[in-house]
C-alpha cells in the first residue's frame, strides 16, 4: 500500500476540535513538522505552555483520527510548547531553579539503569563510542538497548548497521530494532537519511521523550543514550526528566575539546546525575605499516582532566582505521573483532561502567575461539 497523503492526514486532523478555542487543530495552526513515511505518520502540536498540561487528551485524540486511514501503520503526535502568537514569552525562572533537577517525569519499567554519553562539543566520535560501549556491554553479558537521541544527525542506523520502519504491535508504541545483540532506537528509523530535521528545541525534546516512553524497550540491564553534543536545551531537558544512572563523557586529547568536556560534565553535576568517567577518544595512532606511535591530538589529555575534576578515567580508545571503516559498513568495530584489541578496551569501559553503576562485576562471557578443521 502506498502512504498517505498529505492532504489525507490533514484532513483526519481536521475533525479533531480544540475544546478551548472551538476550532480544528488545522484551521488553529497547530500541527507542525508532520512527516509521513512507509505508512508511519509524525508530528507535532504546539501548544500555549500554560495548556500543555492539560492537552494530553488531544495529543491523543489526534493521533486515534491519523489512525483510523486505511493506509496508515502508526501515528505519533508530540505535544510542543510555545508562547502564544503575539504574546510575550514567560519569564526564565531564576538559575537556581532552572538547573535543579525537575523530578523524573518518564518511567521505563524493565530498564535497570540509563546511562548517557556526551560531550560538550561534536566532532570527538561519541556516537562512535556510544555504538561500541553497548557492544561491550553486550560481550559482557547484559542486556542492553541503545537510544539515538540526536535528532538532528542520527548516526546509529549507519553505524549499527539497521534500517527500515520499526514494527508497531498496537499502533501506539514501536518495537526496537535488534543489531549485534543490542535494542536501537532511532528517529533515523522515521525519515530519510538524507532529510533535514527542521525543527524546533521544543519539538526535538517532545521526539526523545516519546522515543523513550513510547518504545517496547523490554527487560534491559543497561539503555545507552547517546546524548546530542553540546550543552543545550534538549541535553538539559532529557537530563533532568529521565531517571539517569550516570553519564559517561567522550572527548579527544586536546584543550579545546578538553574544554567542552568540562562544560558537560558540569552541567551533569548541576543536575545531579552522577558523572560515570571521562574516555579519550582518538588517543593516539600507531602505524599499521611500521608500528610508530604518533600522537596526533596530544595524548594523556582526558585522564590528567579526570584526574583534576575527581572522576573516574575510563581508559583511551586509539585512532584507528578500522574504528571508521566498520562504523561506517554498520558493524561497530567491538562487534567486527570480538578478539581484537579494540573490543577489549570496550569491554572494559563497559565492565568499568557497569561496577561504577552496581558495585558488581557484569557476567563476562568466555572470548571467543577459533577453531580449525
Amino acid at each position: 500500500m502506498a502512504d498517505p497523503t498529505q492532504e489525507a492526514v490533514l484532513g483526519a486532523l481536521r475533525t479533531v476540535i480544540d475544546p478551548e478555542r472551538c476550532q480544528d487543530i488545522v484551521t488553529l495552526g497547530m500541527v507542525s513538522g508532520l512527516t509521513i513515511r512507509d505508512r508511519h505518520v509524525l508530528f507535532a502540536l504546539e501548544v500555549d505552555p500554560e495548556r500543555g498540561p492539560q492537552l494530553e487528551p488531544l495529543r491523543v485524540e489526534a493521533e486515534a483520527a491519523v489512525r483510523k486511514l486505511p493506509d496508515v501503520l502508526s501515528a505519533t503526535a508530540m505535544l510542543t510548547a510555545h508562547r502564544p502568537a503575539g504574546g510575550k514569552a514567560p519569564a526564565a525562572p531564576p538559575q537556581a531553579a532552572r538547573t535543579k533537577p525537575t523530578g523524573r517525569t518518564i518511567d521505563l519499567p524493565g530498564v535497570g539503569h540509563i546511562v548517557a554519553v556526551a560531550s560538550g562539543k561534536g566532532g570527538v566520535g561519541k556516537s562512535t563510542v556510544a555504538a561500541n560501549l553497548a557492544v561491550g556491554f553486550v560481550q559482557n553479558g547484559l542486556k542492553v538497548g541503545l537510544l539515538d537521541a540526536d535528532i538532528y544527525g542520527p548516526s546509529m542506523p549507519r553505524m549499527m548497521g539497521v534500517g527500515g520502519k520499526p514494527t508497531t504491535p498496537d499502533g501506539k508504541t514501536l518495537d526496537p530494532k535488534p543489531a549485534h545483540g543490542v535494542q536501537v532506537m532511532s528517529i533515523g528509523f522515521m525519515v530519510d537519511e538524507e532529510t533535514p530535521m527542521i525543527w524546533r528545541g521544543p519539538m526535538v525534546q517532545s521526539a526523545i521523550t516519546q522515543m523513550l516512553r513510547d518504545v517496547n524497550w523490554g527487560d534491559l540491564d543497561v539503555l545507552v543514550v547517546d546524548m546530542p553534543p553540546g550543552t543545550g536545551d534538549a541535553q538539559l531537558t532529557l537530563a533532568q526528566s529521565v531517571p539517569l544512572s550516570g553519564a559517561v563523557i567522550v572527548s579527544t586529547p586536546q584543550d579545546i575539546a578538553l574544554l567542552d568536556a568540562r562544560k558537560g560534565l558540569n552541567m551533569f553535576r548541576k543536575v545531579e546525575v552522577p558523572v560515570i568517567g571521562i574516555i579519550e577518544n582518538m588517543s593516539y595512532f600507531c602505524c599499521p605499516n611500521c608500528g610508530h606511535r604518533s600522537e596526533i591530538f596530544g595524548h594523556g589529555g582526558a585522564r590528567a582532566e579526570a584526574g583534576r575534576l575527581e572522576v573516574p578515567f575510563l581508559g583511551e580508545v586509539p585512532l584507528e582505521i578500522s574504528v571508521r571503516t566498520t562504523s561506517d559498513t554498520g558493524t561497530p568495530a567491538a562487534a567486527a573483532e570480538p578478539g581484537g584489541a579494540i573490543a577489549a578496551v570496550f569491554r572494559d569501559m563497559a565492565a568499568a561502567t557497569w561496577q561504577s553503576l552496581t558495585g558488581e562485576t557484569a557476567p563476562r562471557r568466555a572470548a571467543p575461539r577459533i577453531v580449525m578443521q
